[in-house]
């Protein structure tokens, strides 16, 4: 959206909050925008993002909770909130003069189908960037609706290509955006190493370590290689991970950090590893992260989750705890200036402004339709 804003007017509609999150925020038990939700402040803004350009942010009103619910109590209580939040956002629109948009749905198939054609819009992407079974927040509801909604779509936009695949099959007009990198950002990593070298040698995983890690791989790893540090920067949503790795003295846990304090922290690492379990779920994965290890130059050793074809040569594959061992031995001495050139030239090309490039390609093609 940052890169897109340069050149388009976009209407960020924020997460429908409901009177359960209002409630959870008057107790202190989550961060929610009370004041906005009760109507005491406007819920339209303007940002002014990191690049210069502007998008606006619409907090919607509250909303009913209806993921709790079943049939036919849920869709008739989704149809009432359908109703009230179009009713509001047509307004915001009008304030804005919006009067034909294009309309993305980030991943919310639920609100698609009772929203079709209710903003006059000229047509409507679905943006999937994950798999709808493996979410348990939408997953009573979220099948049923989003085959409903493949196939009232104008065209899906997905992040990899086993999800391209997938949804192609109910969607033929069905195009695959792999996920990118804020690659000026990561690659300051790059430049703080190259004036201080790390100390010693320490393996990293960026981002939230959840049920994908294989803790087994990882655990062996820990074992085997007592000369290296290994670092989990980021939250643990899987409490088996602390505690079968913080035994070993060579596993750090790092606290979540915003975005821009990480390459500070990438500049001290070796190397770095994405150690997913591989099932149907992680199949469906373009990694985020990969793009930013390589875009601080730092070799990669993963396991072959998913279709990683397009970085072959360039980071390693391996599927079990020895051959991931001997990989990420040999990882940690692949230094050299012709590799990490490679791997930031990799990155480059895989950064958010190229990836906005593509998006906007193909919402030319659908606006000639």
């Amino acid at each position: 959206m940052s890169e897109l804003a340069q050149r388009h007017r976009i209407l960020y509609v924020d997460y429908q909050y409901t009177i359960k999150d209002w409630w959870m925020g008057v107790t202190g038990r989550r961060d929610v925008p009370i004041r906005t939700l009760l109507k005491l402040s406007d819920p339209l803004t303007k940002l002014k993002l990191e690049n210069g350009s502007e998008i606006y942010l619409w907090v919607p009103p509250m909303m009913l909770p209806t993921n709790w619910l079943t049939n036919p109590s849920h869709d008739k209580v989704l149809q009432w909130n359908v109703n009230y939040l179009t009713r509001e956002l047509r307004k915001v629109m009008a304030r804005l003069g919006l009067k034909q948009p294009l309309v993305v749905n980030a991943f919310n198939p639920v609100w698609g189908p009772p929203m079709i054609g209710k903003l006059n819009e000229y047509a409507t992407v679905y943006y999937c960037y994950d798999e709808i079974t493996a979410e348990s927040w939408i997953s009573r509801h979220g099948q049923r609706y989003e085959i409903d909604y493949l196939q009232q779509v104008d065209a899906v936009i997905t992040t990899s290509e086993a999800l391209r695949q997938s949804k192609s099959a109910l969607q033929p007009i069905t195009f695959c955006i792999k996920n990118g990198a804020n690659f000026d950002l990561f690659h300051q990593a790059r430049q703080l190493a190259d004036q201080h070298r790390p100390e010693k040698l320490t393996v990293g995983y960026l981002g939230t370590a959840d049920n994908r890690i294989n803790i087994d791989i990882v655990e062996y790893c820990a074992r085997v290689m007592p000369d290296v540090e290994f670092q989990f920067i980021g939250e643990v949503n899987e409490p088996q991970l602390k505690i079968r790795l913080s035994t070993f003295p060579n596993v750090v846990f790092t606290k979540s950090l915003p975005v821009t304090k990480l390459p500070p922290l990438l500049a001290n690492l070796s190397a770095a590893i994405i150690p997913f379990v591989c099932n149907e779920h992680t199949y469906t994965i373009y990694p985020l992260k990969i793009n930013e290890y390589l875009a601080a130059g730092l070799p990669v050793v993963s396991t072959p989750f998913s279709i990683l074809d397009e970085f072959e040569g360039v980071i390693e594959l391996a599927d079990n705890a020895e051959s991931f061992a001997r990989a990420l031995r040999r990882a940690l001495h692949d230094n050299t200036p012709e590799r990490i050139r490679q791997r930031v030239e990799v990155a480059k090309a895989n950064s958010w402004q190229k990836r906005a490039e593509e998006f906007e390609d193909i919402i030319q093609q659908i606006a000639k339709e």
